[in-house]
């Protein structure tokens, strides 16, 4: 008789899993929906909500779901662009209607099959894009540790304005922001991923109790409503003002996403499945927008917390977010003390991070232009704004990407003298011999739009300094090829037979020859001047020269 495992002490180690990541997570959710310009109680919606519905639908074991610093930023610039006035019941709306959107586009392009997306903005870029984010972040909750307010004019404009107030400074203010540095620092330090933001905000609202800050002059968060949030629903005649904002947001949030999942993916843990993904963050970012949540997607720092301590499924997700439940039920107007310098202390500690300039010399020590790329991402973020910023990573990514493939290689292929090796002519080996009006010439990579014609211009060059009778087309290292490829490749033949050489194609993979076959290319060459392989096309160049000359 067989004896089925006790499941309890997985279940515990999901509880204490949850409950620490609950420690770390509602403290930063509630300062996210600060630097969103959000009520404090969105960022408690945002830690609940959201994290169910994951916890319900998603592929990964351990990935946590609520608000983040990147999309924190993003919400926050997409909404001020048509709530300038931060009406709170306009604002409510607005972001009901924005998460909607996003959850609508996520599962749209899951429809569409667009998973492939969350690899589209490059490391490097993304490098530099968080980067100018952070930079963002900090500078945006500054004002807040010292109790002044700015109007935000653009980074370099407000870093200015910030200095000329530093005269202004409430001492008592920056105090408790330094109190709370020192606490979260000194924690992290010690052990990190422990609820050091819990004991900041305890501290902090002990604090502010005791010693009456709000008295003194120190800003605190104010009343929050106690209960379950609203149903919210989305305004559609906010869609087109606010859908180019949503697309990036929808982005973000699948990249940051699927990103945390894979890093904190365990060695027996189930593949992670993109499409699903893309429905489950769609899903939780549409269930809470109605429930008074802002965009949520999965946290690094917050998924390491749950993995950290043992956590083993999405169980800890569970207890995460029932804990942001009783938060709401409980604790509401305890945490109405809150100074709001505490939270910026907390968004800038744990934001802090996103500033990566070892990550920039590891880029720079690789490829000095993919350095370039970061750098202009992260001045796109400051120059231009933050939405603005996902554009200039996409445009320099999809730059980026047709760079490298813009200028392929393209070698003249030789063999190893006593040998039957093929390989590109070099220095290292100066022996390699070659064929005497024969010229073995091999392209490397898909052939498109963006390099055909460099790829014909070196061929062309070739052809001239070494004045073949035969051209003979390597294409055994192109896996694909596209129409206006293969456009050229017919240009190419016919400018090559009125100088004189013949050309042959050599070494076609099958989806290269279900395209040739399927274009005039076929009918142009002919089957005698297609080889299955490099081999082949120098056994007939030999067995040609070997042939007697016909009879006159």
């Amino acid at each position: 008789m067989t004896t089925r495992a006790d499941p309890s002490p997985v279940w515990r180690l999901d509880a204490v899993a949850g409950l620490t990541a609950a420690a770390v997570v509602l403290p930063k959710a509630m300062a996210y929906a600060t630097v969103a310009g959000l009520p404090v109680a969105v960022g408690l919606y945002t830690a609940f909500v959201p994290m169910l519905v994951y916890a319900l639908l998603g592929s990964s074991r351990v990935l946590s779901v609520s608000s983040t610093a990147t999309l924190a930023i993003l919400v926050g610039a997409q909404l001020g662009t048509v709530v300038p006035d931060a009406d709170p019941a306009r604002l409510a709306t607005a972001t009901a209607t924005l998460g909607a959107l996003v959850g609508l586009l996520l599962i749209a392009a899951r429809l569409l099959r667009l998973g492939f997306v969350a690899n589209f903005i490059s490391a490097p870029v993304l490098t530099g894009f968080k980067t100018g984010i952070g930079l963002v972040i900090v500078l945006d909750q500054a004002p807040k540790l010292i109790g002044v307010h700015l109007d935000k004019q653009g980074f370099f404009r407000d870093l200015f304005a910030l200095a000329r107030a530093l005269p202004d400074t409430a001492w008592v203010t920056l105090a408790v922001a330094a109190a709370t540095f020192a606490l979260l620092i000194a924690m992290e330090r010690a052990k990190p991923h422990s609820p050091a933001p819990l004991l900041a905000v305890g501290g902090a609202i002990a604090a502010s109790w005791f010693f009456d800050l709000q008295a003194a002059g120190v800003a605190v968060v104010g009343e929050i409503p106690r209960g379950l949030p609203a149903l919210t629903l989305p305004d559609w005649g906010l869609v087109q003002a606010l859908l180019p904002g949503a697309f990036g947001i929808a982005l973000m949030s699948f990249t940051e996403s699927i990103a945390a999942a894979r890093a904190f993916a365990a060695p027996g843990d189930p593949p992670l499945d993109a499409d699903r993904e893309l429905v489950a963050t769609g899903a939780a970012n549409l269930g809470g927008a109605l429930l008074g949540a802002m965009p949520a997607g999965g946290g690094t720092s917050q998924t390491a917390v749950v993995r950290s301590v043992g956590g083993r499924s999405q169980r800890a997700s569970l207890v995460t977010a029932a804990a942001a439940l009783a938060t709401m039920l409980l604790l509401a107007p305890l945490l109405g003390l809150l100074p709001q310098a505490t939270l910026a202390a907390i968004v800038i500690v744990y934001s802090v991070g996103l500033i990566a300039p070892a990550e920039f010399r590891a880029i720079r020590a690789v490829r000095t232009m993919e350095f370039r790329w970061a750098v202009a991402a992260a001045f796109g973020v400051l120059v231009f704004g933050t939405l603005q910023g996902i554009v200039a990573a996409i445009v320099l990514s999809s730059i980026g990407l047709a760079s490298q493939t813009a200028h392929p290689r393209v070698s003249v292929i030789g063999r190893q003298r006593g040998a039957d090796v093929l390989r590109p002519l070099s220095a290292e080996h100066p022996d390699d011999e070659t064929f005497p009006g024969l010229l073995i010439v091999r392209p490397e990579g898909r052939l498109y739009f963006v390099n055909a014609q460099y790829v014909a211009a070196r061929i062309d060059a070739l052809v001239a300094e070494h004045r073949p009778r035969v051209l003979a087309l390597d294409l055994s290292r192109v896996p694909d090829v596209e129409y206006s490829a293969l456009q050229v490749l017919a240009d190419s033949e016919r400018r090559h037979a009125q100088a004189g050489v013949t050309e042959w194609l050599v070494g076609l993979n099958p989806g290269v020859l279900e395209a040739v076959r399927h274009s005039s290319v076929a009918q142009q060459f002919g089957r005698e001047r297609m080889f299955a392989n490099t081999r082949a096309a120098i056994a007939r160049w030999q067995a040609q020269q070997q042939a007697p000359p016909p009879p006159a």
